[in-house]
């Protein structure tokens, strides 16, 4: 745990001090767990729904942190389980096939004034719609977020060898997209 992150655990741990240290860890990972959410929504106002919820948890759950894993093992966590049970109530209120809903997805993602993105990018938001959700989280967790697949075992409680694999088949299916495409 890096020094910042301990200092920010002690001030949250103090009644007097955690309404600001919240108010800083928001500041700190507000940004990356915004894209982390997006990534899995594309939508900007579903993402910030999902980001506040994410917080409020968060600030609801202060209590109960344990410190067995950083804050921003938490905090991912929390936003996964957050952007996952969005997308499962969206298909349970959605009467509608599974495809026509990752069909929305994607046609809000095109109308979104908030996606700058050029034309390939969207074909790979489009490849990465087409993979199941656990490869699509496992895709972007460790293509645009980087993150280890260590963390990522903490994060979604699933071996690193299951998350390689899962990594592993979600590129070949996108490169298969692409190919495909031609």
């Amino acid at each position: 745990m890096s020094v910042s992150e301990q200092e920010l655990l002690n001030l949250l741990k103090q009644p007097k001090k955690r309404s600001e240290a919240f108010s800083g860890l928001v500041r700190t990972y507000q940004e990356r767990l915004y894209w982390h959410i997006r990534k899995m929504l594309l939508s900007h106002e579903d993402s910030n729904d999902v980001l506040q919820n994410t917080f409020m948890k968060a600030w609801n759950g202060l209590e109960g942190f344990r410190a067995e894993s950083q804050i921003s093992t938490w905090l991912y966590r929390i936003a996964t389980n957050e952007t996952l049970t969005f997308l499962a109530n969206k298909r349970m209120r959605n009467t509608n096939s599974l495809d026509d809903v990752e069909d929305g997805l994607l046609f809000n993602l095109r109308a979104d004034s908030y996606f700058n993105g050029d034309e390939l990018q969207l074909r790979l938001q489009e490849a990465i719609r087409t993979l199941p959700e656990k490869q699509r989280l496992v895709f972007n967790m460790k293509y645009f977020d980087d993150i280890t697949y260590e963390e990522m075992e903490a994060i979604l409680g699933t071996s690193v060898g299951a998350l390689k694999a899962s990594y592993h088949y979600a590129v070949k299916k996108i490169e298969k997209f692409f190919h495909d495409e031609k």
